[in-house]
């Protein structure tokens, strides 16, 4: 997991109603943001293999410069699903980090490569 959220609000501020969620301190808000950048930064260097491999790709003669211009835009759709995920501040940081927590309990991923594909452009 990157980095360890743990939400023990409600335990200081003693019963909750179904739904609320109470102040974090300053300590918990900086491990939320930690937890979010370091997810930022892994998933981030994840999409950056693949405009990698495509420049291979295309110094090798395996695809040419449109096939590679497509990758290059997909690699830029999807650092920007990324970037509206992990971008934010206060509560949207906390609730972020508390969703990264789900999800590594769940066993779920996301697949920002895939969140990037658009439509084939006409060439």
């Amino acid at each position: 997991m990157y980095g360890r959220y743990v939400d023990d609000a409600p335990d200081r501020f003693g019963p909750q109603p179904a739904g609320t969620i109470p102040p974090a301190s300053k300590a918990e808000r900086r491990a939320a943001r930690q937890t979010v950048n370091d997810y930022h930064a892994a998933e981030l260097a994840r999409l950056l293999d693949h405009p990698r491999d495509g420049f291979a790709r295309w110094d090798a003669g395996d695809i040419d410069a449109f096939e590679l211009d497509d990758l290059i835009h997909q690699y830029k759709r999807a650092s920007q699903q990324l970037w509206s995920f992990c971008t934010g501040t206060g509560a949207h940081v906390q609730s972020t980090a508390r969703t990264l927590a789900w999800m590594h309990e769940q066993g779920e991923t996301t697949d920002w490569w895939a969140m990037g594909m658009g439509a084939p452009r006409r060439r």
